[in-house]
């Protein structure tokens, strides 16, 4: 059975730390979300234990394993357990903050998907 595609539904780049939906590019040229985008791929290893050197290329990133060859970064991010450095971001990604009265005060900034709402 033949399903076409839908506008905007073939390719959806998700960030390696949160699978949100990714819309920024790190340092490194990987997407990631707004939360994420401080945040880099370190230290990823293959399966036979060596080091995987990240590149871009025409489809996107990939990493590049000297006894493997090439391995897209689906498959690096299976094998390796990625975790965000710093916590405060992830847990305070809304901008909320709550005063002692019990008010809460939201901050939007301009990079923010909010901003045009």
């Amino acid at each position: 059975m033949y399903i076409p595609k839908r506008y905007g539904q073939s390719k959806i780049d998700k960030c390696p730390f949160c699978e949100k939906q990714g819309t920024l590019l790190n340092k490194q040229g990987v997407v990631v979300c707004t939360c994420h985008k401080s945040e880099t791929l370190d230290n990823l290893k293959c399966v036979c234990g060596s080091t995987l050197d990240l590149l871009n290329g025409k489809f996107g990133v990939f990493f590049s394993c000297k006894r493997c060859g090439n391995i897209n970064l689906r498959k690096a991010l299976e094998y390796n357990a990625v975790k965000p450095k710093t916590k405060t971001a992830v847990e305070n990604k809304d901008n909320v903050k709550i005063t002692s009265s019990g008010k809460k005060i939201i901050t939007i900034r301009s990079d923010d998907p909010r901003y045009f709402d």
